[in-house]
């Protein structure tokens, strides 16, 4: 017979005072992402650099520290750690350094390369087709357990897994099996119904390298018709060809890379393959046939397009000043995530002088909910501060007055559907565009796949003060509808921001600034005797 398991010890707690006997460890502050408790007194924390690792390449990494309550010290056991856990009797780890898996003691900091699992040799033998049958079962599972609507949005969940069923026999790949996935699902009715992953080829990729720049074809050769600029103090914006000591410009040709000459039949990027991150040889000169050139040295990117996103900004933001007369702010949000509350502090605190704002969310792929943006966006005047020496300014400090419109398209959603959706109800301003995708139910924490694929099941969905669910499936409209005219487009203009400006203008000259005249200075001694 198997013995029976011990009786879980009971434990009381003496809720009276309890705030009273809560004592801060000595442990250094940090930025700790992780706790687990091992043996009476033995806490293991992970903790992660303070630097931002969200375009780091691979998962962001951490340090396992060891804290003893008997010695009262802690110990770092292990850096660069991606994923760790603890033993139900807190005496061994299991952790992850570089794609290698360890299992380790936690008493003392194990030694380097000691413990390694071998797990290139493991092998798992699977039948596709039973694994398909599984995983389609699966999926209507996941749907019935999470979906926040437990009527399933009135869809028959049985009847549907019975319809669907007959298509599995024939599916003969897994990226058959994700598209009937992606058909079945649809029957949801669902924004954020996502079909990811799964087993399948792997597709080695080779590297090509770029400068950040457009290139035309002129004289047999390729000219540079625009060089791209960033913020070469930051690696996330790093443009290579205006690094000091390169200043390529507009109008340059491009004559050869690492010693080989470059010419218009010639692909330009098969130049650049395995280049990115690595010094690299270009010749540039003013003129096709070569006179005049000079040899610079570069370090290509793999990705231009944070250079070709912040150029769009940046020039965004240019029109904007030019065509207000310098009057209006110009911030744009690409979600509501870290981009966006990125930007939204760089580019609204640095233009709080101005008399009104055009906030432009268009393409917002989402995120969180961003109050934090409308709750600044709406700040009032509280007070205002007169000095000795420089200008009045009103407190809270941090905010712009006048009228806010604020830009959306078609492609802002999620988190992109409920900024616009809290900016209307905030009555902070019009919404000029087009209407936004219209998907406002949260996803996460599910179930993986038997291969490592995932289906979303949409559970947390948000509905307004008044008992309707406004946005999902229907989108925020805009007060003033602009379409984007592509031939407009074509010839370099913007109509939706045109028209924004536009909008914040015209409320601008019906509500000019409230001027907040300075009272006159008191006076405490109107009889005080004159001196001798």
């Amino acid at each position: 017979p198997k013995p029976k398991e011990p009786e879980a010890a009971k434990v009381t707690i003496d809720f009276q005072g309890i705030g009273q006997r809560v004592l801060a460890l000595p442990i250094a502050a940090a930025n700790y992402t992780g706790l687990a408790a091992g043996k009476d007194g033995v806490l293991f924390l992970l903790e992660a650099p303070l630097v931002d690792q969200m375009d780091a390449p691979g998962p962001p990494t951490a340090t396992l520290r060891r804290f003893d309550l008997k010695t009262r010290k802690t110990v770092k056991l292990v850096d660069g750690i991606t994923s760790f856990s603890l033993s139900f009797n807190g005496e061994k780890m299991l952790y992850e350094q570089q794609k290698k898996w360890y299992i380790a003691a936690t008493d003392k900091p194990p030694v380097s390369g000691k413990g390694l699992l071998k797990t290139g040799e493991m092998e798992v033998k699977v039948t596709p087709r039973a694994q398909w049958q599984q995983e389609y079962r699966e999926v209507w599972r996941i749907e019935r357990d999470f979906f926040y609507d437990p009527h399933l949005h009135g869809l028959d969940l049985t009847q549907a897994e019975k319809e669907f069923a007959p298509y599995v026999d024939n599916v003969a790949s897994r990226d058959d099996l994700s598209y009937l996935f992606r058909i079945m699902l649809s029957y949801m009715s669902v924004g954020h119904m996502f079909v990811r992953g799964g087993s399948a080829p792997q597709t080695p990729k080779v590297q090509v390298g770029l400068l950040g720049a457009d290139y035309a074809i002129a004289h047999g050769r390729y000219r540079f018709l625009k060089v791209y600029g960033g913020e070469n103090w930051n690696p996330k914006l790093h443009a290579p060809l205006t690094e000091p000591g390169v200043n390529v410009k507009n109008g340059e040709y491009l004559l050869a890379v690492n010693g080989r000459e470059l010419h218009a039949s010639d692909n330009v990027y098969s130049f650049f393959q395995e280049t990115a991150g690595k010094q690299t040889a270009i010749r540039v000169g003013p003129d096709p046939d070569g006179r005049g050139s000079r040899e610079v040295t570069v370090v290509p990117i793999p990705d231009e397009s944070q250079l070709r996103h912040l150029d769009w900004i940046e020039g965004n933001r240019r029109e904007v000043d030019k065509l207000s007369g310098g009057k209006l702010a110009y911030v744009y949000l690409p979600d509501t995530g870290g981009g966006g509350f990125t930007n939204f502090n760089r580019y609204y605190f640095s233009q709080v002088g101005k008399q009104g704002a055009v906030i432009d969310e268009r393409y917002n792929h989402g995120g969180q909910l961003a109050d934090y943006i409308i709750d600044y966006l709406r700040r009032p005047v509280m007070s205002v501060v007169e000095t000795r020496e420089g200008k009045s300014y009103s407190e809270p400090v941090e905010s712009i007055q006048g009228p806010k419109v604020m830009i959306i398209n078609q492609f802002s959603g999620s988190g992109g559907d409920a900024l616009p959706w809290y900016f209307r109800k905030a009555g902070l301003g019009p919404l000029v565009g087009h209407r936004t995708w219209g998907g406002l139910i949260g996803i996460g924490g599910y179930p993986v796949l038997m291969d490592g694929g995932m289906v979303t099941a949409p559970r947390w969905a948000i509905y307004g003060l008044k008992g309707h669910w406004e946005v999902e499936n229907h989108g925020i409209p805009p007060d003033i509808e602009v379409w984007q005219d592509p031939k407009l487009m074509r010839e370099g203009h913007d109509p939706q921001l045109d028209r924004a400006v536009q909008v914040a203008l015209g409320l601008l000259k019906e509500h000019p600034p409230a001027h907040y005249p300075v009272p006159p200075y008191p006076n405490y001694h109107p009889h005080f005797p004159a001196l001798p």
